[in-house]
């Protein structure tokens, strides 16, 4: 179900039910922008739409969203990046333990599922990755770490991620990889915008 409310004279905000529904009407709107869209972001289960009220209103844009789908996903249309990883973080005896699974079976089930980049947030670089096996669907640390190192590969609730730089962070940590997804002479400098598919190779 797609709800749309005003967010401010020149955007509306958009929200569904599900991450994979982010992706779903992002990937109808990139297909079939409606006539006055300025920009589309999108967010763990919403869209913020800024519009040009010189083109369109918030009641024309909104009857134009509402005809859209929200079939879930944008399965194999993104780009794919795979991304080696050392499966070697701090936390993979603890999601283990709590999981129920041996750090054999932890490692196999991250690096098995192919993963979409539903949104970017926290900070610049850091996409929210859907695709994360049930089983590893663990709450974030009751204490948070005063330093995740650069390049971290981590899950917390249903995501899982890769810090780009060094930062305070509560994930869970499970590897860590050399690649850089954020790097500021690169263009763009950030290597997993949303829709990109991703997979894991363990190393």
């Amino acid at each position: 179900m797609i709800r749309v409310q005003r967010y401010g004279e020149q955007a509306a905000l958009v929200d569904v039910d599900r991450a994979e529904q982010v992706l779903g009407l992002q990937a109808a709107l990139d297909d079939e922008p409606p006539p006055g869209t300025v920009e589309v972001v999108p967010a763990a289960k919403t869209l913020l739409i800024r519009f040009d009220p010189g083109l369109t209103s918030f009641e024309r844009l909104s009857a134009e969203i509402t005809r859209h789908s929200v079939a879930d996903g944008l399965r194999g249309r993104g780009r794919q990046v795979t991304i080696p990883v050392r499966y070697d973080g701090d936390d993979v005896t603890e999601v283990a333990r709590e999981s129920e699974l041996t750090e054999a079976e932890v490692i196999e089930r991250h690096a098995a599922a192919e993963y979409t980049v539903a949104f970017c947030g926290f900070a610049p670089g850091f996409g929210y990755l859907t695709g994360l096996d049930p089983a590893l669907r663990l709450p974030r640390r009751s204490v948070p770490r005063t330093r995740v190192p650069a390049g971290s590969v981590a899950i917390a609730g249903e995501y899982t991620a890769v810090y780009p730089r060094e930062s305070p962070g509560g994930w869970r940590l499970l590897g860590r990889t050399d690649l850089p997804v954020w790097d500021v002479d690169r263009h763009p400098p950030n290597l997993l915008t949303p829709g990109t598919r991703i997979r894991f190779a363990p190393r």
